[in-house]
Protein backbone atom coordinates (compact mmCIF):
# COMPACT_ATOMS: atom_id res chain seq x y z
CA UNK A 1 0.00 0.00 0.00
CA UNK A 2 1.41 3.35 -0.96
CA UNK A 3 1.31 6.23 1.49
CA UNK A 4 -0.92 8.10 -0.96
CA UNK A 5 -3.52 5.37 -0.40
CA UNK A 6 -3.16 5.57 3.37
CA UNK A 7 -3.79 9.33 3.13
CA UNK A 8 -7.27 8.62 1.71
CA UNK A 9 -8.42 5.90 4.11
CA UNK A 10 -10.54 6.42 7.18
CA UNK A 11 -12.37 4.16 9.58
CA UNK A 12 -15.85 3.20 8.43
CA UNK A 13 -17.10 1.22 11.42
CA UNK A 14 -20.75 2.05 12.11
CA UNK A 15 -20.98 5.05 14.43
CA UNK A 16 -17.32 5.98 14.09
CA UNK A 17 -17.80 9.42 12.55
CA UNK A 18 -15.31 11.64 14.37
CA UNK A 19 -11.54 11.50 14.79
CA UNK A 20 -11.40 8.50 12.43
CA UNK A 21 -8.64 9.90 10.19
CA UNK A 22 -5.79 9.34 9.70
CA UNK A 23 -5.59 5.71 10.69
CA UNK A 24 -2.49 5.17 12.79
CA UNK A 25 0.10 2.91 11.20
CA UNK A 26 1.60 0.40 13.63
CA UNK A 27 4.15 -2.40 13.36
CA UNK A 28 4.74 -1.58 9.71
CA UNK A 29 7.33 -2.90 7.32
CA UNK A 30 8.19 -0.28 4.72
CA UNK A 31 9.75 -0.84 1.33
CA UNK A 32 10.92 1.58 -1.35
CA UNK A 33 9.85 0.74 -4.89
CA UNK A 34 10.94 3.01 -7.71
CA UNK A 35 8.21 4.56 -9.82
CA UNK A 36 8.32 6.95 -12.74
CA UNK A 37 7.77 10.54 -11.65
CA UNK A 38 4.78 12.34 -13.13
CA UNK A 39 4.82 16.01 -12.13
CA UNK A 40 1.35 16.70 -13.55
CA UNK A 41 -0.11 13.93 -11.38
CA UNK A 42 1.67 15.28 -8.29
CA UNK A 43 0.46 18.82 -8.96
CA UNK A 44 -3.09 17.53 -9.35
CA UNK A 45 -2.85 15.57 -6.09
CA UNK A 46 -1.66 18.54 -4.03
CA UNK A 47 -5.22 19.79 -3.57
CA UNK A 48 -6.51 16.33 -2.70
CA UNK A 49 -3.92 15.30 -0.13
CA UNK A 50 -4.55 15.85 3.55
CA UNK A 51 -1.10 17.36 3.88
CA UNK A 52 -1.05 17.76 7.69
CA UNK A 53 -2.07 14.11 8.10
CA UNK A 54 0.63 13.04 5.63
CA UNK A 55 3.30 14.95 7.55
CA UNK A 56 2.10 13.51 10.88
CA UNK A 57 2.12 9.96 9.47
CA UNK A 58 5.59 10.45 8.03
CA UNK A 59 6.92 11.70 11.37
CA UNK A 60 5.54 8.61 13.12
CA UNK A 61 7.37 6.50 10.53
CA UNK A 62 10.60 8.50 11.04
CA UNK A 63 10.35 10.00 7.56
CA UNK A 64 11.22 13.63 8.16
CA UNK A 65 11.83 14.93 4.64
CA UNK A 66 8.59 16.84 4.09
CA UNK A 67 8.34 20.45 5.22
CA UNK A 68 5.89 20.94 8.10
CA UNK A 69 3.71 23.21 5.98
CA UNK A 70 2.97 22.94 2.29
CA UNK A 71 5.29 25.33 0.43
CA UNK A 72 3.53 28.22 -1.31
CA UNK A 73 5.36 27.33 -4.52
CA UNK A 74 4.72 23.57 -4.13
CA UNK A 75 3.36 23.13 -7.67
CA UNK A 76 6.56 24.47 -9.20
CA UNK A 77 9.12 23.48 -6.58
CA UNK A 78 11.02 20.64 -8.26
CA UNK A 79 12.83 19.59 -5.09
CA UNK A 80 9.57 19.43 -3.11
CA UNK A 81 7.81 17.47 -5.87
CA UNK A 82 10.64 14.91 -5.92
CA UNK A 83 10.38 14.45 -2.15
CA UNK A 84 6.60 14.17 -2.35
CA UNK A 85 6.88 11.62 -5.16
CA UNK A 86 9.30 9.48 -3.18
CA UNK A 87 7.08 9.56 -0.11
CA UNK A 88 3.57 9.08 -1.52
CA UNK A 89 4.34 6.92 -4.55
CA UNK A 90 7.55 5.04 -3.82
CA UNK A 91 7.14 4.31 -0.10
CA UNK A 92 5.07 1.15 0.35
CA UNK A 93 3.68 -0.38 3.52
CA UNK A 94 4.22 -4.10 2.98
CA UNK A 95 2.73 -5.28 6.27
CA UNK A 96 1.46 -4.02 9.57
CA UNK A 97 -1.80 -2.60 10.76
CA UNK A 98 -3.84 0.60 10.79
CA UNK A 99 -5.68 1.51 13.97
CA UNK A 100 -8.56 3.98 14.20
CA UNK A 101 -7.74 6.74 16.73
CA UNK A 102 -11.43 6.92 17.70
CA UNK A 103 -12.77 3.38 18.04
CA UNK A 104 -9.45 1.44 17.99
CA UNK A 105 -10.64 -0.84 15.20
CA UNK A 106 -7.65 -2.53 13.57
CA UNK A 107 -7.24 -3.00 9.83
CA UNK A 108 -4.46 -5.39 8.86
CA UNK A 109 -2.05 -4.90 5.96
CA UNK A 110 -0.61 -8.01 4.31
CA UNK A 111 1.49 -8.18 1.18
CA UNK A 112 0.88 -4.46 0.71
CA UNK A 113 -2.92 -4.80 0.71
CA UNK A 114 -5.01 -3.20 3.46
CA UNK A 115 -8.00 -5.27 4.60
CA UNK A 116 -10.80 -2.74 5.00
CA UNK A 117 -13.57 -5.35 5.28
CA UNK A 118 -15.72 -5.20 8.39
CA UNK A 119 -17.52 -7.94 10.30
CA UNK A 120 -21.29 -7.92 9.91
CA UNK A 121 -21.87 -6.38 13.35
CA UNK A 122 -19.52 -3.46 12.47
CA UNK A 123 -21.32 -2.39 9.30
Amino acid sequence: MRLITHNMLQCHVRGCNANNFPLELQEVVLEQEEAEMNEDFLRNMLGKLEYDALVATCHKLDINDLPVTLPEDAQYNEEFLQILHRIILETHVKSGKMVCPNCNHTYSIRDGIPNMLLAEHEV
